[in-house]
């Protein structure tokens, strides 16, 4: 995947009807992933044990949903926030042809009544508007974190 890669800002154009975007809310058990897919009114907010071939599979199952609305997917965008689950995931979709990113947990804006009613569910529509500001190449909405080779991650 040669796209052009900056922590501030996409540089790859983004067109939203060709292309799904999904973010992922992570705990140790379960993740919650929301997505924008073309073609669909509703947006998926779907429930996963953390396993990533069912991510994977999830993902494949939208752009099949998508392909039968009559849009071809070209292109599959994830986003989740680095924390303790550290970078495995990003490197796995990576190995399995998926355009993923981290986004650095410092640079989302966090409004302050988001603050105290903190669910799941704000997180990922948090983190949603962060990741397709980043997406459409705006500044200021978010940045990303390097993904790391396993090697460089334990040194």
């Amino acid at each position: 995947m040669s796209h052009l890669f900056d922590t501030s800002r996409c540089l790859t154009a983004l067109e939203q009807v060709n292309t799904i975007v999904a973010v992922i809310e992570m705990s140790q058990a379960k993740w919650l992933i929301a997505a924008l897919v073309p073609g669909l009114k509703r947006q998926p907010l779907k429930k996963l044990d953390a396993d990533a071939p069912a991510l994977l599979k999830l993902l494949q199952r939208w752009r099949d949903e998508a392909g039968r609305a009559g849009h071809t997917i070209k292109r599959i965008v994830v986003a989740y926030e680095a924390g303790r689950d550290g970078f495995w995931l990003a490197r796995w979709l990576r190995a399995h042809d998926t355009e993923v990113y981290v986004i650095h947990p410092s640079s989302v804006a966090v409004s302050r009544e988001h603050r105290r009613a903190k669910t799941e569910s704000l997180d990922t529509e948090s983190l949603m508007r962060a990741f397709l500001g980043w997406l459409r190449g705006e500044k200021r909405h978010c940045t990303m974190a390097p993904i790391p080779t396993l090697e460089e991650e334990d040194a």
